[in-house]
């Protein structure tokens, strides 16, 4: 299948504002693409494109003082398929993991492990292990935390998602994380599109999606704790530690948004 995807975001800036811009489609997905990635930006200023040490495509701008609009659109090639499930992948002990993995069983910004190892281990350490353990964590994490619009807070950590039992899609991403990382399961939060193909209505507003990977046998895997079912039509843009390392917008300057839209539509064959 064909999917048609992109965003609309406009900021107002009071002064020239430094930005980094995640909103390129992951390197791993480019040649899915059909045509090239459009990026328009409102007024037209330079732009310089880098990969980081996540493996991210980040642009480097300067937002002029005033209003700037930023614009993408993209055609992808998708197998349309569900995620992959893998119920036999086991965990590595950490003495035997690639030294590349162990980075995702650190704490970071959003993902504040030492405020749930406690409950982490007497919650999930005596059960399965694996694939069974992870997924024992987002059936946890999406019956503890209640979904809404409204609970959306960019400070929110994990274990205030945890605490406050309510937020958004990066929220449940967070905690999840958070909590495989307490028990020895490496973990990356995930970025990117996700529509509702396959998906009975009533539907939601479109928006970015967060949902993660984890690191079982040799190879990384998708999971959803917010959704806590396969989908269809993942469009992948970031990973890194938290929301901190695949924000959409990072900007060196105070500046207010705007205007903010997301669409992500399946294209008739």
């Amino acid at each position: 299948m064909r999917i048609s995807a992109g965003c609309r975001i406009a900021y107002d800036c009071p002064q020239p504002t430094p930005m980094l811009l995640t909103v390129s489609p992951h390197p791993s997905r480019l040649p899915d693409l059909v045509g090239p990635h459009e990026l328009t930006l409102d007024p037209a200023v330079a732009a310089r494109h880098y990969e980081d040490s996540f493996g991210n495509l980040v642009t480097r701008i300067v937002a002029p003082a005033g209003r700037l609009v930023i614009s993408t659109r993209l055609l992808i090639e998708d197998p349309g398929t569900p995620d992959i499930l893998a119920p036999q992948a086991q965990q590595q002990p950490v003495e035997q993991l690639p030294d590349a993995m162990l980075l995702y069983l650190l704490g970071s910004h959003y993902c504040d492990t030492d405020r749930l190892a406690d409950f982490a281990w007497a919650t999930f350490g005596q059960g399965p292990t694996g694939w069974a353990r992870v997924q024992a964590i987002c059936d946890y994490v999406h019956g503890r935390i209640a979904f809404g619009y409204e609970f959306a807070r960019p400070t929110r950590t994990a274990s205030e998602a945890f605490a406050e039992a309510q937020g958004v899609c990066r929220d449940y991403a967070h905690l999840a994380v958070a909590l495989c990382r307490c028990v020895n399961i490496p973990a990356r939060y995930c970025t990117g599109y996700l529509g509702d193909i396959g998906v009975p209505p009533p539907h939601g507003p479109m928006d970015f999606a967060a949902w993660f990977e984890v690191w079982l046998d040799d190879r990384w895997h998708v999971f959803d704790a917010r959704n806590n079912t396969p989908r269809i039509g993942r469009i992948l843009m970031a990973r890194g530690r938290d929301a901190t390392d695949v924000a959409i917008a990072t900007t060196f300057g105070p500046c207010t948004l705007a205007e903010f839209s997301v669409f992500t539509d399946e294209v008739p064959a």
